[in-house]
């Protein structure tokens, strides 16, 4: 990659190069992921999505959000100070995600239903908090979607005790095709600029959000979906849907 790509269009290209391509190298992936969003719902499930660090981003594109389903929970580190009593002062240990038994509180203080659906989002896929929640909810027997980079997670060591990754766990890999590292540009003499799993993070979901849409409706089912609350009536009919997943979604504020 030559220096000229290091600027505002080298960057446009080359995301979109790669959006471009995973539109149609993850369409199986996709149309599984929605499958069991779709089976969730149908069930009158909730689908929990979580990931700590910048995944947060695409934990936020999945649940709660205007044009999203109304039967999504966002999971969040924050919840031990939130819901589990804990001091605020624990947010201030940088390496919180790395430490054993966070995940399991996690999961209980949700409180989930045997046909709840997990997403657990995570670029490397290797964290101790998220592998610890990935087989958390495969030993209770729920289904797990990843999004994951795979060329990333196949290239570090597990950070787990078990040996196992994100990746080993899913019943559907969503791969968000970034780069080890997740940087996109190179720069001169090493190193790398700009992250990409965001982007591509995004597309993933609401690809996959889409495809569930569209299964529910070929089934006869109206897809649960959220209007924004800053149409008229939008903030009255949200609450409305809520009712039915009442106590087992949490929208806090943000």
């Amino acid at each position: 990659m030559s220096d000229e790509s290091v600027s505002a269009q080298g960057f446009a290209h080359e995301s979109l190069a790669v959006l471009q391509h995973l539109t149609e190298s993850a369409r199986e992936d996709v149309a599984r992921a929605a499958e069991l969003i779709a089976d969730c719902v149908r069930a009158d499930g909730v689908v929990h999505a979580f990931g700590t660090g910048h995944s947060q981003a695409i934990v936020l594109e999945l649940a709660g959000r205007a044009g999203g389903l109304v039967p999504t929970n966002r999971l969040s580190i924050a919840d031990l100070v939130l819901y589990g009593g804990d001091d605020p002062s624990v947010l201030d240990d940088p390496l919180l995600e790395r430490r054993a038994g966070v995940a399991e509180r996690l999961y209980d203080l949700a409180d989930p239903h045997p046909q709840d659906l997990f997403v657990v989002i995570s670029n490397s896929g290797v964290n101790s908090v998220i592998v610890e929640m990935a087989l958390r909810v495969k030993e209770r027997g729920h289904r797990l979607l990843a999004i994951t980079s795979l060329t990333h997670t196949r290239a570090v060591p597990a950070g787990h005790v078990s040996g196992r990754k994100l990746a080993d766990l899913a019943d559907v890999v969503l791969d968000n095709a970034a780069p080890r590292g997740d940087a996109l540009l190179e720069l001169p003499g090493g190193g790398a600029v700009c992250a990409l799993s965001t982007l591509t993070g995004v597309m993933l979901v609401q690809m996959t959000v889409a495809e569930a849409s569209g299964q529910l409706l070929a089934t006869g089912e109206r897809p649960p979906v959220y209007v924004s609350a800053n149409v008229p009536g939008g903030f009255e009919g949200n609450l409305e849907l809520e009712k039915k997943y009442a106590g087992r979604i949490r929208r806090p504020a943000s």
